[in-house]
């Protein structure tokens, strides 16, 4: 995430704008972006899609290693594991590095008895087949109980959460649009 909060604050400096602008052109407050550029809070993806808007870069820039132009093969030993705004989930990137990538495709760990408080809308659609375990979406205040083998897939703009019902980590293959890390 050190990696992330540094470009944040780099881009806003090559952009020439004050963090009170930045403030006014992402909707967020002028202390929380202090403490992000600083490392000292965590960031959500909804809150990172405002500012990779406002400083003009797709999202998957704050992801990109710098010296890497393209990836095809991503090795298991290469796979990076991810959590975002302090959530209990991971998220583990299966895909290479190239220009204009369109697909998101990760691996999600639910851990046990994990319910999302909030559901979300954004732009794209996503899809999700269970590896393991059992997940319940609910999509549009219509919940959707699956087990491993079942798929759900639907449009990211309807309001969406999920929740791990068991005792047990729950594994699912997730791939979306747009890309966003």
């Amino acid at each position: 995430m050190e990696d992330i909060y540094k470009k944040i604050k780099e881009l806003r400096q090559q952009n020439n704008l004050t963090l009170k602008e930045l403030s006014e052109e992402t909707g967020l407050s002028l202390s929380f972006l202090s403490q992000i550029e600083r490392g000292t809070s965590s960031l959500s993806i909804t809150s990172l899609k405002k500012l990779a808007t406002a400083l003009d870069v797709p999202m998957i820039y704050f992801f990109e290693d710098d010296k890497v132009n393209q990836n095809y093969l991503i090795k298991k030993q290469e796979q990076k594991t991810l959590k975002v705004n302090g959530g209990e989930q991971k998220y583990i990137r299966l895909s290479g590095a190239f220009p204009d990538r369109k697909l998101e495709p990760l691996i999600v760990i639910l851990p046990p008895h994990l319910k999302e408080e909030h559901s979300y809308s954004h732009l794209g659609e996503e899809l999700y087949y269970v590896l393991e375990g059992e997940v319940i979406f609910t999509i549009n205040g219509e919940s959707y109980h699956l087990s491993a083998g079942d798929t759900v897939h639907f449009p990211s703009e309807l309001l969406h959460a999920w929740e791990n019902p068991t005792s047990n980590e729950t594994k699912i293959l997730s791939v979306s649009t747009p890309v966003i890390f």
